[in-house]
């Protein structure tokens, strides 16, 4: 202000005439200072009457706003309770949860700026326009939203199945908004972005109740094929987690290999029982073979030499 009064000073110091006194210039220009400070004065106590009238509004759009987010959760929870009950699958509710959860916040927020008498038709413009600016920004993020509602209504695996996709394997914890968590078998935790998932191969290892144990046995070709096939027969007949259905036990000479006639075993099993089965039959069948002298070759070269 008081360099404003001086640089007015000077300017119509330099204008002015001789009749004119320098105590009038510094009159003139104090009240043209005094007028302008009025009009800000003025315009200050307008603002604050504005607020002041819209105190009981902006009390009311807070009040309302934090009833809204109590409501909400109240809402989520209650959600969470019925998918629960109808047994909807932990990695769909939690997906489900969040989106909710998202939507019921934004309509709380609009509402409560209704009530400020904030014109909606400017606030939804404003967003449209930031939200265009934001997906562009987050395609990626968007494109794994996408990837999490795929992967919700297509179903192909469910929270506790353990699967393999994207270099990675272990049992589906989640599924949230942009990431499907799974933990491995050395309990480490993974999250893969929903639209990996949802663009990639996914073997689903627990989807159904039976799997089958695929072994192969190697034995020299100076052993006798017949009995060590009726070995590992017998092995597997006996073993009481082997299954009968879709198929008994198949056990045939599968590859007349370099070194070695390998011996193809199929067995059918639960699916949760498949690791059991596989390591039992792999030790079984080695203690087995040393009992009854049917060696297990190790990989041999031939050298002749011709003078």
């Amino acid at each position: 202000m008081i360099t404003t009064i001086i640089s007015q000073i000077t300017e119509k110091t330099t204008a002015t005439t001789s009749t004119e006194s320098l105590d009038e210039l510094i009159s003139n220009t104090i009240n043209s200072s005094a007028e302008e400070t009025d009009k800000i004065s003025i315009i200050l106590s307008a603002i604050g009457k504005k607020l002041v009238d819209m105190l009981p509004a902006i009390g009311f759009a807070v009040f309302f706003f934090i009833f809204g987010i109590i409501i909400s959760k109240l809402i989520i929870h209650i959600m969470k309770k019925f998918m629960r009950r109808t047994n909807v699958d932990s990695a769909a509710e939690g997906f489900l949860s969040s989106i909710v959860k998202i939507l019921l916040y934004i309509i709380t927020l609009i509402i409560s700026l209704s009530i400020l008498n904030i014109p909606m038709t400017s606030l939804i413009a404003i967003l449209s326009a930031a939200g265009l600016a934001v997906g562009l920004a987050l395609q990626n993020s968007l494109s794994n939203l996408a990837g999490g509602f795929i992967i919700l209504f297509s179903k192909p695996f469910k929270a506790g199945d353990y699967v393999e996709t994207n270099s990675a394997s272990g049992v589906v914890e989640s599924v949230s908004i942009l990431y499907t968590k799974i933990v491995t078998i050395d309990n480490k935790t993974v999250y893969i972005p929903n639209g990996n998932v949802a663009n990639s191969l996914i073997t689903n290892y627990s989807e159904k109740d039976k799997r089958r144990v695929d072994l192969e046995f190697g034995i020299s070709y100076s052993d006798d094929l017949e009995l060590a096939k009726s070995l590992i027969l017998k092995i597997a007949e006996e073993h009481k987690l082997v299954l009968d259905q879709p198929e008994p036990p198949f056990v045939r000479l599968g590859t007349q290999a370099e070194d070695s006639l390998q011996i193809t075993v199929r067995l059918w099993t639960a699916t949760e029982n498949y690791w059991q089965v596989k390591f039992d039959m792999t030790e079984l069948v080695n203690e087995t073979f040393t009992e009854n002298n049917i060696t297990i070759p190790f990989r041999q070269l031939d050298v002749h030499i011709q003078n």
